[in-house]
C-alpha cells in the first residue's frame, strides 16, 4: 500500500509525525474528523518501521476500536486478528503476528498494571483524546511516568480533532505539535425560527428529520442523547420512506455494522454522541442535531452518580455539524434557535472532574503513586470520597492497598461490585453485577425490585409467563454475555441471600424503613431514600438501594432489594457498634436512656437502660434546654428583673458576666447543667431555684456591684418600696404623686448616674406625669396637675409648694 498518495489530508503530515517520534519520541497531532488520522497514522508508522515493537492505539469506545481495526485490516487485505487486531471488553482478536492492536482505554490500564514496562510495545497512540475520558487521562499519565522512569524509548502520540494542543504538549515535555488540514465540504446551518416548546423532544426531533427528508438529498445522521430517545424517535419515523437505523454503544456490533457500511441512498441513522468522532458513516450529507448529550455526574456528598441530560457544548455541536461535510456539501439542522447558541458552554468538562473516582483511586493505590502528570488533577474532595469507600470495602488501609484491594483491581467492574463478587462469591454475584452494569432489562413501571430482574435472567420464558412485564431481549442478551465474562472473577460462595450480597457492594445504602405512611428509608450512610408509591418493595422493613436518582437528601429508589435484618447483623458483625446513649429526645421532649446496636446511621436494636449517671442525664437535659430555648425554665417576675438589671448595667459599662439569652445559652454547662441531674422531663424543671442559680453565676462580688450600681428598688420618703424596672432603655418606677412630696434630689442609678424615670400616678392609679427631674416638675408642671386633679380628689392633699410638703400615703379626715 502506498502512503504517499492516500487522497486523505493526513497523508501530507505522516512523514512529519514519524520524524517527530524519531527526534522527540512524542507528538501531538491535531487533525479534524475525516482527515484519516485513525486509520493511516498507525499503518504508516508500521510500514515505515518508524516504531520498534507493537503499536497500541486507544479508542474511547468499543465500536470505534472494532471499526478502526477492521478498516486498517481491509486496507492491508488481511483478516482482523492478523497484522491488525483489537481488544475490547469481553472480546479479543489478536495473534502473535499482530503489529497494530486497537484497544479501549481501560484495557491499557490493565496492561500497564500487569506489565509496568509495557514490554514489546513501541508506541502508544491516544486517539480522540479531546473526549477526555477518565481512562484516557489516567492512561496518558501512566505512560508519561513509564517513559520518564522505565522506558525512555516508549513513543507516545496524542491525536485529537478539537484539543488544547499547547496544554497537552506542555504536559508531555513540550512535545512537537503537528497540524493537519481536514477534508471538509461546506455545511449550511439551519436553526429553528423559534424555540420548540409544546411537543416532546422526540416529537420535535422526528418533525425536524421529516423536514430534512423533504428538503435534502443523501443520508441523514440524527444525534440523540440515549437509547430510549432513539427508540422513541425510531417509532415515529416508521413510515418516513427511508431506511431507519439505530446506533448506540450498547447494541451488538453486528447491528452497529449496518450503520457503518454502505446501504440505501436514503437512510436515517439515529445515533448517540458516539457518532461525533472516530467513526465514518458512509453517505451522510445531513445532520439533525437534537442539542442534548447524556453525561454521568458524581456527587461526592451523597456518594451517588446520576446520568443527566445536558445541552451540548459549542465544541460538540461543531463536531456534529462537521459530519455533514465529509463526502459532499451538506446541511446541519439544529433543534434550537440561533439566539440560543450563545448560551452553550464552550467545552464539556473532562470526566475526571465529574465522575465517580473509586476505580481511579484503586488504580493509583495499586500503582503506588498519586503524583502522576494529569492534564486535569482529580478533585480532592471526590478523590477522598472514593478512598473512604475503598476503605469501607477493605481495599485500602489508610492510603495503602490491601491484598483484597489488589484482587478488586483485577475485576473489570466497579469496586463495589467487585467486592461483592470476591467477598460474597457464587454465581448470583455475577448476575447481580451484570444487571447493575447494564441498562435495566425491565421497563420503569415494573418497579424497583431487583428480584424481578434476577428471575428474568434465570428464565425469561418463565418470567414472562408469570408476570405481565416485557423484558428487553437486546439488553438481556448483553447481560447474559456479561455474566459469562464475569464468571471467572467470583470468589467462594458464602451462601448469602441476594439482599446480603448487594449489601456487601453498598454498605452505605442499607435502608431501614422510617415510621409513617410513605415508604421512606434511612440509609446506613446517613442519607434518605424514597420508594415510589405502590411499589411493593416499599413494604420491606429493610432493603439495599443499588440505584438512586442522585438526590443528596432523599433520593428516589430505582433499583433495590429487600434484605433480612438478622442476615445484615451476621454479615456486618465486625462493623456493628453497641453504644449506651443518654440523650435528649425531640419527639418525646424528655431525656431518653437506651442501649443501641447500630450499623452506621441505622439503629438495629434498642432497649431502655436502667442505671444512668446523673451527669449524663444533666448533659442530655441541658441539650433539651438548648434546643427548646430558655423559656422552658421556671421564670418569675423577680428573676426576669434580675437579668434585666444585669443587662442594663452591662450596657452602661459595668464589667459583669453576659446574662443575655445568647450568653446564658452558651454557658449552660457552667451554671445550669450541674443542677439538672434529677430532671428527665420538662415538668421537672419547675423545681429549680432559677434565681438562686443566676445569682450564683453572678457571684458575690458581682452581686455587690449590681446592688450598688443598679439597686433592685428605691424607697419613697413614706417608706414604700419602689421596684425599678430595668427592661427599657431608662430605669423606671411607678408611684403615687403624694408619696414623693418633699423630694429635692432626683434618684440616679448606674455607672454613669442615669436619672430614674418616675411615672407619677393619681390617687386612682392613673398616669399623671413622666419625669426624670422631680424638683423641676414641682417648679414647672405641678401647678397645672394640681388644678386639674384636686377637684376630683378633694380628700387627698394638694399643697401649693410640694417641695416642702410632707409626703403621705393617707387621705384627709372627713369634716
Amino acid at each position: 500500500m502506498s502512503f504517499d498518495n492516500t487522497g486523505l489530508p493526513i497523508g501530507h503530515v505522516l512523514a512529519e509525525v514519524a520524524h517527530a517520534l524519531q527526534d522527540a519520541g512524542q507528538a501531538v497531532l491535531q487533525a479534524p474528523p475525516g482527515a484519516g488520522k485513525t486509520t493511516l497514522v498507525p499503518l504508516y508508522l508500521m510500514h515505515e518501521a518508524a516504531v520498534d515493537g507493537r503499536i497500541l492505539m486507544l479508542e474511547p469506545r468499543r465500536m470505534a476500536a472494532r471499526a478502526a481495526a477492521e478498516r486498517m485490516a481491509d486496507l492491508l487485505g488481511s483478516p482482523v486478528g492478523d497484522v491488525v487486531g483489537y481488544r475490547v471488553r469481553g472480546e479479543s482478536r489478536v495473534s502473535a503476528a499482530t503489529r497494530i492492536e486497537v484497544v479501549t482505554e481501560g484495557i491499557l490500564t490493565r496492561m500497564i498494571q500487569t506489565d509496568p514496562e509495557l514490554m514489546g510495545i513501541g508506541c502508544v497512540i491516544f486517539d480522540e483524546f479531546h473526549e477526555r475520558s477518565l481512562h484516557a487521562d489516567l492512561g496518558l499519565a501512566l505512560c508519561l511516568e513509564i517513559r520518564a522512569a522505565l522506558r525512555p524509548d516508549l513513543k507516545l502520540i496524542v491525536m485529537s480533532a478539537t484539543l488544547d494542543a499547547a496544554a497537552v504538549a506542555e504536559l508531555m515535555g513540550n512535545a512537537p505539535v503537528i497540524t493537519s488540514m481536514g477534508r471538509g465540504f461546506p455545511v449550511e446551518t439551519c436553526w429553528l425560527e423559534r424555540p420548540w416548546l409544546r411537543p416532546r423532544f422526540e416529537e420535535a426531533m422526528a418533525s425536524l428529520v421529516h423536514r430534512a427528508l423533504l428538503e435534502t438529498q443523501g443520508g441523514i445522521l440524527a444525534f440523540l442523547p440515549g437509547e430510549g430517545e432513539i427508540r422513541r424517535v425510531e417509532a415515529r419515523l416508521r413510515d418516513c420512506g427511508a431506511e431507519v437505523l439505530a446506533l448506540f454503544g450498547a447494541m451488538p456490533f453486528e447491528k452497529q455494522r449496518a450503520a457503518l457500511t454502505e446501504g440505501a441512498s436514503r437512510r436515517v441513522v439515529l445515533a448517540t454522541s458516539i457518532a461525533e468522532t472516530s467513526l465514518t458513516l458512509p453517505g451522510i450529507r445531513v445532520v439533525v442535531d437534537g442539542g442534548l448529550a447524556r453525561r454521568a455526574r458524581f456527587d461526592a456528598g451523597s456518594g451517588m452518580t446520576a446520568l443527566v441530560t445536558e445541552r451540548v457544548t459549542k465544541a460538540e455541536a461543531e463536531q456534529r455539524r462537521g459530519r455533514a461535510g465529509r463526502v459532499a456539501a451538506g446541511v446541519c439542522y439544529r433543534l434550537w434557535t440561533k439566539g440560543e447558541e450563545g448560551g452553550l458552554a464552550a467545552f464539556a468538562p473532562p470526566e475526571i472532574a465529574s465522575a465517580d473516582l473509586a476505580r481511579l483511586a484503586l488504580e493509583l493505590a495499586l500503582w503506588g503513586s498519586e503524583d502522576l502528570p494529569f492534564l486535569t488533577k482529580p478533585p480532592v474532595p471526590m478523590l477522598e470520597a472514593a478512598r473512604a469507600l475503598l476503605r469501607a470495602l477493605g481495599a485500602l488501609e489508610g492510603a495503602a492497598i490491601t491484598p483484597h484491594g489488589r484482587a478488586l483491581a483485577g475485576v473489570p467492574v466497579h469496586p463495589r461490585l467487585g467486592h461483592m463478587m470476591v467477598a460474597g462469591g457464587g454465581a448470583r454475584t455475577a448476575r447481580l453485577a451484570a444487571l447493575l452494569e447494564e441498562r435495566d432489562i425491565l421497563p420503569r413501571d415494573a418497579g424497583a425490585d431487583l428480584t424481578l430482574r434476577m428471575a428474568a435472567v434465570a428464565s425469561v420464558t418463565s418470567f414472562e409467563a408469570e408476570h405481565p412485564i416485557r423484558v428487553d431481549r437486546a439488553v438481556l442478551a448483553r447481560v447474559t454475555l456479561e455474566i459469562k465474562r464475569l464468571q471467572r472473577f467470583i470468589g467462594p460462595d458464602r451462601g448469602l441471600s441476594d439482599g446480603a450480597l448487594l449489601a456487601l457492594a453498598y454498605p452505605d445504602r442499607i435502608g431501614q424503613r422510617r415510621a409513617g405512611g410513605a415508604a421512606r428509608y434511612l440509609l446506613s450512610g446517613g442519607k434518605g431514600a424514597l420508594v415510589a408509591e405502590g411499589d411493593r418493595l416499599g413494604l420491606a422493613p429493610m432493603l439495599v438501594a443499588a440505584n438512586l436518582d442522585g438526590d443528596g437528601r432523599e433520593a428516589k429508589l430505582r433499583l433495590g432489594i429487600a434484605v433480612d435484618q438478622g442476615e445484615i447483623e451476621q454479615v456486618f458483625s465486625s462493623e456493628l457498634v453497641r453504644e449506651n446513649l443518654c440523650d435528649w429526645s425531640r419527639r418525646d421532649k424528655a431525656v431518653v436512656a437506651v442501649e443501641r446496636l447500630k450499623l452506621g446511621a441505622l439503629v438495629l436494636q434498642e432497649r431502655a437502660l436502667g442505671k444512668v449517671s446523673a451527669d449524663a442525664i444533666a448533659a442530655a437535659m441541658a441539650q433539651g434546654v438548648r434546643e427548646l430555648g430558655l423559656d422552658v425554665l421556671p421564670w418569675s417576675a423577680a428573676t426576669r428583673g434580675l437579668v434585666a438589671r444585669i443587662e442594663w448595667v452591662r450596657r452602661h459599662g459595668a464589667a459583669l458576666a453576659d446574662f443575655s439569652d445568647t450568653g446564658l445559652t452558651g454557658d449552660l454547662a457552667g451554671w445550669l447543667q450541674p443542677h439538672l441531674g434529677d430532671c428527665r422531663k420538662l415538668s421537672d424543671l419547675a423545681g429549680l431555684d432559677l434565681r438562686g442559680l443566676l445569682e450564683a453565676r453572678l457571684g458575690r462580688e458581682g452581686k455587690r456591684a449590681l446592688d450598688r450600681l443598679a439597686p433592685e428598688a428605691i424607697f419613697a420618703a413614706t417608706g414604700t418600696r419602689l421596684t425599678i424596672d430595668y427592661a427599657g432603655e431608662v430605669p423606671k418606677v411607678t408611684v403615687r404623686l403624694q408619696e414623693m412630696f418633699g423630694t429635692k434630689v432626683h434618684p440616679m442609678v448606674g455607672p454613669d448616674q442615669v436619672a430614674v424615670l418616675f411615672e407619677l400616678v393619681s390617687p386612682a392609679g392613673k398616669p399623671v406625669q413622666l419625669t426624670a427631674d422631680l424638683p423641676g416638675f414641682w417648679a414647672r408642671s405641678y401647678a397645672d396637675v394640681r388644678r386639674d386633679l384636686r377637684g376630683r380628689y378633694p380628700r387627698h392633699p394638694w399643697p401649693e409648694d410640694p417641695s416642702v410638703a410632707e409626703p403621705t400615703r393617707r387621705v384627709k379626715a372627713r369634716s
